[in-house]
C-alpha cells in the first residue's frame, strides 16, 4: 500500500476518505495524523475540500466522519445497480425458505465482494457479513465457484493467487495448492461451489453461478450456521436453488460457469 504520507493532492483526499470509513463513530484531527502519519495542516486541508463536497462532516465532539452526502450517494447507487433490482427479490426468497442468510457476490481477485444480502426472517440467527465487504476466494464457496470459470491449471492457480502461502483461516480451510485445484475441478464439473466451514468455524454454504446483463459472471450463495443445516442439506437444496435463480433472472440465468 502507498504511504498515506507520501500521497498529494486528490490522491490525498481519497486516502482520508477511505480511512474516515473505517470510523464509524468518527475520529479526531489527532488520531488520523497519527494513524494516516501525516501533518495535521496537510489533513486538514483534505478535510475542508471533503466537507465542502459533503463528503465528511465535523461533528460538534470535534471529530470527523462520513459525510450525509457521501451516505446519499452510495445508497443511491447501489439502489440503482441493475443487479440490485434483480437479485434481492432472489435473495429474500432464499432467505424466508431456508432460514438462513442469502448472498449474491462478484469477483475482485483474489477477492469476493459482497454486492448483496439478504438475512432471514426475524428470529434467526443472523451472520456478520456486509454489501461491499471481502473475503479471499480460496475459502468460500462463491469465490472457488468463480475461481473455477478462471484457473484450470496449477500454472493458472499459481498466477491467479501469487506467491504468498495461503493462510489457514480454519482448520477444513484447503491450503495445499494441488487439492485447492482439485476442488475447484469437482466444483466446475457439479456446477455449485462449497464451503464446508472453510472460511468462517460453524458456517457452511452452497453457491451458484448466475449471469446477469452482458453476460456477467457473479454468484449466490446460501450460507447456514452448521448446527441447524449441515452441508448436505443445503448441496440437496442446489436444484431448487436453481430454480429459483432462473425464476427471478430467467431461463439461462444459472447455466453451466465457463
Amino acid at each position: 500500500m502507498t504511504d498515506p504520507a507520501k500521497l498529494v493532492g486528490s490522491d490525498r483526499v481519497l486516502a482520508v476518505l477511505l480511512e474516515l470509513a473505517e470510523h464509524p463513530s468518527g475520529i479526531s484531527l489527532d488520531e488520523l495524523a497519527k494513524r494516516m502519519g501525516s501533518t495535521k495542516p496537510t489533513l486538514h486541508r483534505a478535510l475542508a475540500s471533503l466537507r465542502r463536497a459533503g463528503l465528511a462532516n465535523q461533528s460538534s465532539r470535534g471529530v470527523y466522519e462520513l459525510g450525509d452526502e457521501f451516505m446519499r450517494l452510495a445508497f443511491r447507487h447501489q439502489d440503482a445497480r441493475p443487479e440490485t433490482v434483480g437479485i434481492e427479490p432472489l435473495l429474500g426468497e432464499l432467505a424466508s425458505e431456508y432460514g438462513e442468510t442469502a448472498h449474491y457476490a462478484i469477483l475482485d481477485r483474489p477477492q469476493i465482494v459482497y454486492r448483496a444480502k439478504a438475512d432471514p426472517p426475524s428470529g434467526a440467527m443472523r451472520l456478520t457479513s456486509t454489501i461491499g465487504g471481502r473475503n479471499p476466494a480460496y475459502s468460500t464457496a462463491v469465490g472457488k465457484l468463480l475461481m473455477s470459470a478462471e484457473v484450470s491449471t496449477r500454472r493458472e492457480l499459481d498466477a491467479w493467487l501469487g506467491p504468498a502461502p495461503l493462510p489457514q483461516r480454519t482448520e477444513y480451510t484447503i491450503t495445499d495448492r494441488d487439492a485447492l485445484l482439485g476442488e475447484l475441478e469437482r466444483t466446475r464439473v457439479r456446477g455449485y461451489g462449497t464451503d464446508n466451514q472453510e472460511n468462517e468455524l460453524g458456517v457452511n454454504c452452497v453457491a451458484l453461478p448466475v449471469f446477469l446483463g452482458g453476460g456477467r459472471l457473479g454468484a449466490v450463495s446460501v450460507s447456514g450456521l452448521s448446527y441447524r443445516r449441515d452441508l448436505d442439506s443445503l448441496a440437496t437444496a442446489v436444484p431448487a436453488i436453481r430454480a429459483a435463480i432462473e425464476r427471478h433472472l430467467g431461463a439461462g440465468s444459472s447455466g453451466p460457469v465457463r
